[in-house]
Formats: C-alpha cells, sequence, structure tokens
C-alpha cells in the first residue's frame, strides 16, 4: 500500500495550510527508504530538514542519520560519513558511531577509523550501574525497595542499552582490529588499551579471549593457547572462559590429560558456566565414562536450558549407553530448536534405523537431504534402506544420486554393477566395474568382474584380451588362468596348451606353499610339545631324525612329480550364475520313459 500512502501524503503537503509538512516528508522519504528508491529518499529527507525547525535538535538529528543510511545503501560513503560526522558532533550516539566506523573501513582510512572508535566509545551510556542495586545495610525496607527494582522495567531496558553498546563496541573492534596496525595483534592491543581507558572496563577481556579466537581462526595454535594462559590469574568468569577455550583447544589435540586439567579450572572458577560444564562432559566422554559425562551435560542444561551443545552430547552419550528412548528424546527436543540442523536430523534417523523402523529413518533422512541434498553419504544411506525395504527403483536412483556426487565409493559403485547385473545390462555394469579398478588397481576381483561383463554380454574376443591383460598384471591369479583355458577352449584357439601348462605350474606354486605353511604350523607345534617334554626328548632326537631320513625317497628312487594328474579347468564366475533364459521351445523330457527299450506290439501301433 506504498503508493496509496504516497498520493495520500502527496495531497497533504500540496496544502499551504498544513503547518506540519516537514513531518509527512520524512514519512515519504521512509517509504522510499523501504522501496529502495534511495535518491528519492534522500531528496525527501533533505526537504524535511529544510522545514523541520532548528528548536526540534532530536527529530534534525534523526533525519541526519537517515540521510547517511541512505548514502551507504547507493555506497556514497563520503557523504554518508559527513552525515555521522555532523550526527557525532551534535548528539553522538552508538547507531551513529557504528556507522561511522563502517563508512571509513569501507574506504579503509585507519587513522579515522581510531579516532571514530575514540568517539564510539565516549558515547554516554546514560545507565545506571550494578552500585544502585547492592544494599548498604540490612535495613529490610531497603532491601524489599532493591529487590522490588532489581528487574522492572527501567532495569530491562537500562540492560538492553548496555548490551547493544557492548556489542557495537566489540563488533568494531573484531572490524578494525586487522587493518589498522600492521599485523591484526597489534591492532587488538589497540583496541584493549582504549577500552581499557572507557568506563566499558569488563570488554576488554572479552577483546582478549577474541584475540585468542582470530588467532585460533588463522590456525595459529601457539599464539592462542599464550593468550588464553595470560588469563589464569584475573577474576573467576574471564578465567572460566579462558580455561573452557583452553580446555576445548587441547581436547582437539587430542591432549586429554591437559584438556581434563582446564576443564576442572573452568568449572570450578565459574559452576555455573554451561560451556565449561559441555567441556567437562566431553574430556570425561572421551574416557569412556559415559554415565559421569551425561551428568554434567544435564547440569549445563539446567545452568542453561538452551544450551544446545550439551543437549546434543547428551544424545551422543545416550546413544552410547544404549538408552535409545532417551537419546530420541533429546534429538527430538534439539530438533524443535534448530529446525533445519542437518547433525540432528541424521542422529534421529540413526536411532530410528537402531529401532528397527526403517520407514520413519527413511522419513527423516528425505528432510536431511531438503537441507544437504548434494551429500553422497546420506544418499548412499537411503538407497541402502530402500534395497532393504526390496524398492530396487528408489534404491537405484539414490545409489545413482550418490555416485553423481561421488563416484569412488566402492560400496555404491559395487551396487550399481550388480543392479545391472541382475537387470542383464552388463555392458552398463562394465563402466561401473571399470572404474573400482582404477580405484583399487591391485584388486583383482574387479577386473575379473570387467572381463565377466565382457563374456556374459557376448563378446569373448573383448573377454579374452581383458583376461590376458590382467594374466600380465598377475601372473599368478588361478581364476584368470582358468578362465583363459575355458575361453580358448571355446574358441578353439592353440594358445590353450600354453595357459594349461601356466595353469599347472601356478596350481603346483600353491599347493607346495599351502604345505610349507601346514608343515610350519605342524613344526611349530611338535616343537612347542617337545621343549614341554623336558630333558628325556634328549634321546629320542636322534631316532626321530632317523626316522625321518628313512621317510625321504633315496638318491636312486626316481623322484615322482605330482604334476601328471588332472587339471582342474573349472572356474567360480565372480559375477555369480547366469541366469536362465526364458525357455519358448520343446519342454524337455525330466524322467527316462521306462518303456522305452521295450518294442511296441503290432497292435498298439496306429493304423
Amino acid at each position: 500500500m506504498y503508493a496509496e500512502a504516497l498520493n495520500t501524503y502527496q495531497v497533504i503537503v500540496k496544502n499551504k495550510m498544513f503547518s506540519n509538512g516537514g513531518r509527512l516528508k520524512v514519512n515519504m522519504g521512509n517509504i522510499y527508504l523501504k522501496q529502495r528508491n534511495y535518491s528519492k529518499a534522500i531528496k525527501f529527507y533533505r526537504m524535511a530538514l529544510d522545514q523541520i525547525p532548528s528548536a526540534h535538535k532530536e527529530m534534525r538529528i534523526k533525519i541526519m542519520q537517515n540521510i547517511g543510511v541512505a548514502f551507504i545503501k547507493t555506497g556514497q560513503y563520503v557523504d554518508a560519513i559527513s552525515s555521522f560526522e555532523h550526527t557525532m558532533s551534535m548528539s553522538p550516539n552508538l547507531k551513529a558511531g557504528f556507522n561511522l566506523i563502517l563508512c571509513y573501513f569501507a574506504i579503509g582510512n585507519s587513522e579515522q577509523m581510531k579516532k571514530a572508535f575514540q568517539k564510539l566509545i565516549a558515547v554516554p551510556l546514560e545507565v545506571d550501574y550494578d552500585d544502585k542495586y547492592i544494599s548498604p545495610n540490612d535495613d529490610p525496607h531497603t532491601n524489599l525497595l532493591i529487590e522490588a527494582i532489581k528487574n522492572d522495567s527501567l532495569r530491562q531496558i537500562e540492560r538492553e542499552r548496555k548490551s547493544m553498546a557492548e556489542d557495537y563496541i566489540m563488533t568494531a573492534a573484531k572490524l578494525i582490529a586487522p587493518v589498522i596496525e600492521t599485523s591484526f595483534a597489534v591492532g587488538y592491543d589497540w583496541c584493549v588499551e582504549v577500552v581499557k581507558a572507557s568506563h566499558y572496563v569488563e570488554l576488554a577481556n572479552d577483546l582478549e579471549i577474541n584475540k585468542a579466537t582470530t588467532y585460533l581462526r588463522q590456525q595459529d595454535f601457539n599464539q592462542a593457547l599464550e593468550t588464553l594462559k595470560m588469563f589464569e590469574k584475573r577474576d573467576s568468569r574471564v578465567k572460566s572462559a579462558a580455561a573452557t577455550n583452553l580446555s576445548f583447544l587441547y581436547y582437539l589435540e587430542n591432549e586429554l590429560a591437559q584438556a581434563t586439567n582446564y576443564a576442572d579450572l573452568a568449572v570450578n572458577s565459574d559452576r555455573y558456566n554451561p560451556a565449561a560444564l559441555t567441556n567437562k562432559g566431553n574430556t570425561v566422554f572421551a574416557n569412556g565414562d559415559y554415565e559421569k559425562a551425561a551428568e554434567f551435560y544435564k547440569e549445563a542444561l539446567r545452568n542453561d536450558s538452551s544450551c544446545t551443545e550439551a543437549l546434543y552430547n547428551l544424545g551422543l552419550t545416550y546413544k552410547k549407553l544404549n538408552r535409545i528412548d532417551e537419546a530420541l528424546d533429546c534429538f527430538l527436543k534439539l530438533h524443535a530448536i534448530l529446525r533445519n540442523s542437518a547433525q540432528v536430523l541424521h542422529q534421529i534417523a540413526s536411532i530410528y534405523e537402531i529401532m528397527e523402523d526403517p520407514n520413519q529413518a527413511i522419513e527423516w533422512l528425505l528432510q536431511l537431504i531438503s537441507v544437504v541434498p548434494t551429500d553422497p553419504h546420506v544418499l548412499s544411506k537411503l538407497g541402502k534402506l530402500y534395497d532393504n525395504e526390496g524398492d530396487k527403483s528408489q534404491a537405484f536412483h539414490y545409489y545413482y544420486e550418490s555416485y553423481r556426487y561421488f563416484p569412488s565409493n566402492i560400496e555404491v559403485i559395487e551396487w550399481l554393477g550388480a543392479y545391472y547385473i541382475d537387470t542383464q545390462f552388463c555392458e552398463k555394469a562394465i563402466e561401473y566395474f571399470e572404474r573400482a579398478a582404477l580405484i583399487l588397481p591391485t584388486q583383482v576381483k574387479w577386473q575379473l568382474m570387467v572381463a565377466s561383463c565382457y563374456r556374459r554380454s557376448g563378446n569373448y574376443q573383448k573377454a579374452l584380451e581383458k583376461y590376458k591383460v590382467i594374466h600380465r598384471k598377475f601372473p599368478e591369479n588361478v581364476e584368470c588362468l582358468r578362465f583363459l583355458v575355458r575361453l580358448c577352449t571355446d574358441m578353439g584357439l592353440k594358445e590353450v596348451q600354453e595357459y594349461v601348462t601356466k595353469l599347472k605350474k601356478v596350481e603346483k606354486l600353491k599347493e607346495i606353499r599351502e604345505q610349507r605353511i601346514k608343515s610350519g604350523r605342524d613344526g611349530s607345534a611338535r616343537s612347542r610339545r617337545e621343549g614341554n617334554a623336558g630333558g628325556d626328548s634328549g634321546g629320542t632326537k636322534g631316532e626321530r631324525l632317523s626316522a625321518r631320513l628313512k621317510a625321504l625317497p633315496g638318491t636312486s628312487e626316481p623322484y615322482e612329480s605330482s604334476g601328471s594328474k588332472e587339471i582342474d579347468a573349472s572356474y567360480v564366475d565372480p559375477l555369480g550364475p547366469q541366469a536362465e533364459r526364458p525357455k519358448t521351445a520343446a519342454r524337455k523330457r525330466t524322467e527316462e520313459d521306462d518303456f522305452a527299450d521295450e518294442e511296441l506290439g503290432e497292435d498298439l501301433l496306429p493304423e
């Protein structure tokens, strides 16, 4: 309804008798700002500024701020700076000061950023400090009055104003610290010194901790540790925050002893710090004491019911303890808070899978892929669940999607290859088995599957070539040689004898190896028995040795090779038995006719 509002305002403003046209033009400027028509918004704000008398100082300051915001939206930072500078000189406030810092940051003027930050720090907060809410004596009337005003509406406004000021100052410091000096550490130190000299002294510690966090983002763990360790002798609240961060750092580096020490320090410094209690629970969880970890997570939630980390970890702990219903309850509560959290959705689906409720698991996984549509592991999990339910078409859809996003998952590749073989499309299965052979070139299984696909699809020449390639790479593979013998025999090739000889040789080597392994095992067992026999075994050792020598063939006797036995050229198809073709011709006679050898009498013959 913006157009109708503007038309109405235009009619009123044109009336010369109406004395408050300037105020209406402010409203028109606001509408144009909402419509992102920034040039018209600035025009109407300036017209309003001309019409509003200088006695209305506060109104004029607010219009100047709006003009500055409109200039920021159009990227005219220099004009915006002049508006905010005027505002800060006439009536300094937090929003104007913060916007001024943003404008100087946008044009890259580090010196002016410092000055603007100092102006922001100097803005009067007009808030009564906590001393007013501390009773000076034990007078019951005074105590009752203080209790009454401790949380009244005025106190809540003061808290909101103070919180807003702290947010602006912290955000501004984080923004300008990396750019106002040669390094971000020096910039942070400057901001900390300025803050310490103001009435926001308690923010200096938060800035120091934020400095350590920035070191972490830059993966400079040593500097982060040094910065945090400086807080060990500070007051309890800051010490607890620093110790919590240190504990988490050591936990990430898998130094559980140090992580436990700092977690204890954090909890002892501030028992009501939910982050400290969560970290303590994490260290106990890592040591395998799940019951105790659950207690720490529960305590963290009692102190702060919105601590999502503690609730998530409590769910994981119950899952470890096999208290599935309680774990599900935790994750469902968390889902109510974090509607689109992929981790929470995954955990709920996983729990339903443990509870053997595949339909619910599928439903939650479908919600999960609406949040992370390209996660290949979630897609393959959906494919597996549908496969277990017997829905091959849906299983194929999700496995194929998973393969598209991550074509190196062997399980997915194997399933897709097997699916095409089951549906008699061996040519399509070749693509997947070839990729598997590319990923795992040392495993002969995948290459044999490729060759078997060629053979099943009737391309015997390609199959033979593939088997030859496999034989060159894996000359001692018995299965490959058996396939080669069988193919060469079926195709009537002269090479069959060569492969038969190689097959005999490989089988002989295999047999010798097995005998050596067996004799090695027997020998080790015998030596253990001999060791247990004690000193009376000395006399029998020579007899055993002579008996063994007698058992060996003599030098004059001919040595008989076992190679003359029949070669087993049978093989097992790695793709499984071939599907039977549909029978459309004459029915096979299953039983022999009992009267096949008898002659029929003339009376039984047809006339």
